[in-house]
């Protein structure tokens, strides 16, 4: 009885208009004879005017003398339109039910939204748990009850991505400054037109337009192209966390397309002129690169597009090694397109140029992902733990299905088990194929 059941409210009062040009308009009409009128259903949607002018501040609504004016819809007298916009959370609050189709003549359509939803996961940012999210689930929870949707809850699960951050620099004055105005220099940073006024530094910060430490990405894809900043936003940290903007690294990702290129173009030249024949077993260069499909599908699923990355780095320098010999030509071609259709998520201009170089005529994007030989995944040799009392003490790199007398045999052979198992009698040896081997004293 010291307890008691308490309702915790955490959808608060929410401010869905907004006095701005962008958004959708709200339907109502102000009559001073009629007051507050609802739009009538025919009329709508009610659309923005193409030519408003942004020279002044405030919202060009009210400004624009034609769009506002109109008649009222209920006595026909002379009246103004509602010049406030939606907050764009009012309609993505119900979108997901939008997409999954388009009726003319209604908001959702029930058969298309029993098949889609709910959705299988939401990304975002971790303001969405609390704004957007929240939002939209209530949303689903009201047009469930009006039957517009079969289900009340629309996401089955969610995803916080990490934010892009950037230092923050303040000008002698305090006003912040964007990170093109600044210089660095000596250990601190400078004014690039005034080098003698220093910059204070900040922390690194979420990218926002209000602190001015914002990359304009247009500049990053005129310089490096558009695959090199989408490479390095991938590959600098796991999706769920923060990742600090570095001009250096979008530079290592420029130099990974070189390297690509220049692989293709070696392959190119290298199928231009005649080779030797491959060799009957598979190599170990297409050994990795199956194993490396299997990799990068599992990371994919489970969001680690850092960890992807780093594979296809390795196999990258490995092709790139095997361009040293013309042994196993066939084999080459094989893991260097496997490779390009790895890549083409992450750089997907690159990697269509380079499947076009290699002779092929269809677009790789139309390609089925693709699966890996389940024996060349699997390894000739493993690593097989070691324990004494059921204490790991070493693992032993054994040939795959090797023998229990064989296992034994080496395990008794290691430094670290012999000194784990002194002088004490075995009194009992367990062993699992390809798994484990434990002695117990």
């Amino acid at each position: 009885g010291l307890g008691r059941a308490q309702t915790q409210w955490r959808l608060r009062d929410w401010g869905i208009s907004r006095q701005r040009y962008w958004g959708c308009p709200i339907p109502i009409v102000h009559c001073d004879a009629c007051g507050a009128v609802p739009v009538k259903r025919k009329d709508l949607p009610v659309r923005l005017p193409k030519n408003v002018r942004f020279d002044q501040p405030g919202n060009p609504l009210l400004r624009h003398a034609k769009w506002r004016r109109c008649p009222c819809p209920r006595c026909g007298k002379p009246a103004l339109r509602e010049t406030d916009t939606f907050d764009t959370f009012m309609d993505s609050s119900w979108y997901y039910a939008r997409f999954c189709a388009q009726p003319a003549a209604r908001p959702t359509d029930a058969r298309a939204s029993r098949y889609w939803l709910p959705v299988d996961c939401y990304i975002g940012g971790v303001e969405h748990a609390i704004l957007h999210l929240l939002y939209a689930r209530f949303f689903a929870r009201a047009m469930k009850k009006t039957g517009h949707l079969p289900v009340k809850e629309p996401f089955r699960k969610l995803f916080t991505q990490g934010m892009v951050c950037h230092e923050t620099f303040r000008d002698a004055q305090g006003e912040w400054r964007y990170p093109h105005e600044v210089r660095m220099e000596g250990g601190g940073a400078v004014l690039k037109d005034a080098p003698q006024e220093k910059v204070t530094i900040g922390a690194p910060m979420k990218m926002s337009k209000s602190r001015k430490n914002l990359v304009e990405p247009d500049a990053m894809m005129a310089r490096y192209g558009a695959d090199a900043a989408r490479w390095f936003v991938l590959s600098d940290s796991p999706p769920a966390r923060d990742m600090i903007w570095s001009e250096n690294g979008v530079e290592g990702a420029a130099r990974f397309v070189q390297k690509v290129w220049a692989l293709v173009q070696s392959e190119k030249k290298r199928a231009a002129r005649p080779s030797a024949k491959a060799g009957t077993a598979a190599s170990d260069l297409l050994r990795h690169a199956h194993r490396t499909v299997q990799a990068v599908t599992e990371d994919l699923e489970q969001f680690a597009f850092n960890r992807a990355i780093a594979r296809l780095y390795e196999l990258l320098n490995r092709l790139t090694d095997s361009q040293k010999t013309d042994e196993r030509p066939e084999e080459k071609t094989e893991a260097l397109r496997l490779f390009l259709r790895l890549l083409a998520p992450f750089m997907p201009h690159l990697a269509e140029e380079g499947w076009a170089q290699l002779g092929e005529k269809t677009w790789l994007v139309e390609q089925d992902w693709p699966k890996p030989d389940p024996r060349l995944v699997r390894a000739d040799a493993i690593a097989l733990p070691v324990q004494v009392n059921g204490v790991r003490r070493a693992e032993l790199r054994l040939p795959r299905n090797a023998k229990a007398d064989a296992v034994k045999a080496a395990a008794l052979q290691n430094a670290q088990v012999q000194r784990a198992l002194g002088q004490k009698p075995i009194r009992k040896t367990i062993f699992v194929p390809n798994r484990i081997v434990n002695f117990v004293v």
